[in-house]
């Protein structure tokens, strides 16, 4: 049976959701703090994130819910992206972003769920619920608040690759990654500079 997906849009919302990001295997960690709307989707907070972190969604994610006693690779709930339907075979207790609110899974403070984006690189976040908050009609949603050093560069290799990338800035020596990594400075960031797209754009356009 085709699966179809609801398209994200807008909804009212009194209420915002403060988050911290991190990325996980990272030492100092890079990580985020964004506040979203409360009526957002996972669909709508994948969205965020990419642009909050600096990827540039150009490959799978999913969101998963685990527990202490549960490891890595097994998990209570997979909350996956539309667009990976035609790419594996589901299995097990699957749900798609576009239809899960995150109310579902973050109802209280310190409640947490994982990120991974490109299943290649295998980038790990944490995303932790730090607190809930009354919507300021003064601000504009979603934004980042705060935040520290630069995404990695996107398909650099997953962490050693990172590493690596920080690496050949301070020896010079590898001069084609030098090239490859450009102007790229793992110590920039700054919040003011997010852009956040529309999630509704950002869908149809992966969707075409």
């Amino acid at each position: 049976m085709e699966l179809t997906f609801t398209i994200p849009q807008k909804h009212p919302f009194t209420k915002v959701y403060q988050l911290k990001v991190t990325l996980l295997e990272t030492k100092p960690p890079v990580w985020r703090r964004i506040l979203v709307p409360e009526s957002y989707t996972f669909y709508d907070l994948h969205v965020a994130i990419q642009d909050a972190m600096g990827w540039t969604d150009s490959h799978l994610h999913c969101f998963e819910k685990r527990n202490s006693k549960i490891r890595y690779g097994d998990y209570e709930v997979r909350i996956d992206c539309p667009y990976a339907v035609d790419e594996y075979e589901q299995e097990g207790n699957v749900v798609y972003g576009t239809e899960i609110p995150l109310t579902d899974y973050f109802k209280k403070p310190n409640g947490k769920l994982f990120y991974t984006y490109d299943f290649g690189d295998n980038w790990r976040h944490e995303v932790v619920l730090e607190e809930i908050l009354h919507k300021d009609t003064r601000r504009k949603y979603p934004m980042c608040i705060d935040g520290q050093l630069a995404c990695p560069p996107e398909d650099c290799g997953s962490i050693p690759g990172y590493y690596q990338c920080i690496q050949t800035l301070k020896d010079k020596r590898d001069k084609d990654l030098l090239v490859w990594i450009g102007d790229w400075n793992p110590e920039y960031f700054d919040p003011k500079g997010i852009v956040f797209q529309n999630p509704r754009k950002r869908f149809l356009e992966t969707m075409e």
